[in-house]
């Protein structure tokens, strides 16, 4: 495993697991699944891995807590699957800190591809191999200040009134998409682009609830809605 990328797979469906298993390897992914949130939880702390795929319909811990046992100690990519697109799951995952959520049943290659989405936001490449940090996408470097919060572009860190803000890298790429363009209304389409590399249209709730979380770290009323057309950044 040390030179994939490492999946770790919680599914109690014993054909979607085995049959998700075996495609996500065949596309260079090492992939440790489990049946349960518990046992998930168990080999999250165990192995490490480098992206959680979390359903989140499972026995024991269901995926949402789950999820947000991983968020208390951790900043690593997070996709929830869901049996329906409409469900309040989907909501109630993304509040919990997952990155982005794929509805089921699912094509094994839109997986594949969100999969690798997430994982190019957060510096590995477009297979199972790691990208180096030479590879990453560069960042403009400087301090950037708005009113009492400070964004430090190289060293990626967050301060609010002079006190460090814990963003995870979605968060904090949302934020810098924000602070690249102060006063300038960012559409929700242009934000799926950006911040989540979508090549298609996607889900809005995906960049409505992560701009919420973001607001209850760096202030409610730092990020505005225009409503219509988008939210932006209060110079």
């Amino acid at each position: 495993m040390a030179d994939q990328t490492h999946v770790l797979f919680v599914e109690d469906d014993d054909v979607i697991r085995e049959a998700t298993q075996l495609a996500l390897e065949r596309d260079g992914f090492a992939v440790t699944a489990m049946p349960d949130g518990l046992s998930g939880l168990e080999a999250f702390r165990t192995n490490r891995p480098d992206i959680a795929l979390l359903d989140v319909m499972v026995p024991g811990l269901d995926g949402v807590s789950l999820c947000r046992r991983i968020r208390d100690d951790s900043t690593v990519p997070v996709i929830m699957l869901s049996a329906r697109a409409d469900s309040i799951d989907v909501v109630l995952g993304l509040e919990a800190g997952a990155d982005d959520y794929v509805t089921k049943p699912f094509d094994g290659a839109v997986l594949v591809a969100r999969i690798r989405a997430v994982l190019r936001r957060f510096g590995h490449a477009n297979g199972g191999d790691r990208t180096t940090d030479a590879e990453a996408d560069p960042v403009d470097g400087g301090v950037l200040t708005f009113g009492d919060l400070e964004i430090d572009t190289e060293g990626m860190e967050v301060r609010r009134a002079g006190q460090p803000v814990a963003l995870t890298p979605t968060e904090m790429r949302l934020l810098l998409e924000f602070s690249s363009a102060p006063g300038t209304v960012l559409s929700r389409d242009k934000l799926l682009e950006r911040v989540w590399d979508y090549g298609w249209g996607g889900d809005t709730r995906v960049v409505d609830v992560h701009v919420q979380r973001l607001r209850t770290k760096i202030g409610q009323d730092r990020i505005e809605t225009v409503r219509g057309f988008g939210y932006k950044l209060k110079a």
